[in-house]
């Protein structure tokens, strides 16, 4: 039954811009509804509001009319603290993986923690170390941005996702800036996280032909 179990329901949900010309409605009347360790991809051309979905979705943007319930939580109208309190409940996964070139491994998800857990010192080493483990970068824990690949790279970005424990992980294009075979060994080791850990997914792709394999359903906007 949907409600505080359910990880997302979005309804009628709309948002709009002023260009400085005239509105633009980005989103009209959007209803979803995803449930607990559930794959979802959204999908459809650009501008069709994906992006913007998604940030409303994490808490990330403003909302300006309809209803979103994050575990329960309505976003609408809620105040920065409940805000930030669901943003510590979800997973962030960008298209670019967004590292601090000055940092190490270690210290761009110890920044997480610290904002998500409150986990400092040993306790956030040992929780660094047990998320990049599951993604197979134990061994490069002290290296600096710079002597990762491109893969390498992102799959410090999902470790970073997966430190803060979230139960909903949202990811906007998370391998399109990869490789094909690299896009492929990211998807396994998300299906496979999703496996062990029971976590929600929404994506945002572009091209079904290599996400819709591992996902349950596919959400199409225009």
């Amino acid at each position: 039954m949907a409600g505080e179990d359910t990880p997302i329901i979005v309804e009628n949900v709309g948002y709009e811009y002023d260009s400085g010309l005239a509105r633009h409605h980005v989103l009209r009347d959007v209803s979803l509804k995803i449930e607990a360790g559930e794959i979802v991809i959204l999908t459809g051309p650009s501008g069709s509001g994906k992006t913007t979905l998604i940030t409303l979705i994490g808490a990330l943007r403003a909302m300006q009319a309809g209803s979103i319930k994050i575990f329960g939580n309505e976003l609408h109208k809620a105040s920065q603290r409940a805000l930030m309190k669901t943003r510590r409940n979800i997973g962030f996964i960008f298209q670019q993986h967004n590292l601090l070139d000055y940092l190490t491994v270690a210290q761009n998800i110890s920044m997480s923690l610290s904002l998500g857990l409150g986990l400092s010192g040993a306790k956030a080493r040992t929780r660094i170390e047990e998320v990049l483990d599951q993604v197979g970068l134990l061994a490069h824990i002290d290296k600096y941005p710079d002597a990762l690949s491109g893969g390498q790279k992102q799959r410090v970005g999902i470790a970073r996702a997966l430190a803060v424990e979230p139960e909903l992980i949202v990811a906007d294009e998370p391998i399109s800036a990869l490789d094909v075979s690299i896009q492929a060994q990211i998807l396994n080791l998300l299906r496979n996280l999703q496996d062990k850990l029971g976590l929600t997914y929404l994506f945002i792709a572009h091209d079904l032909s290599v996400v819709r394999h591992i996902s349950d359903y596919v959400s199409v906007m225009y």
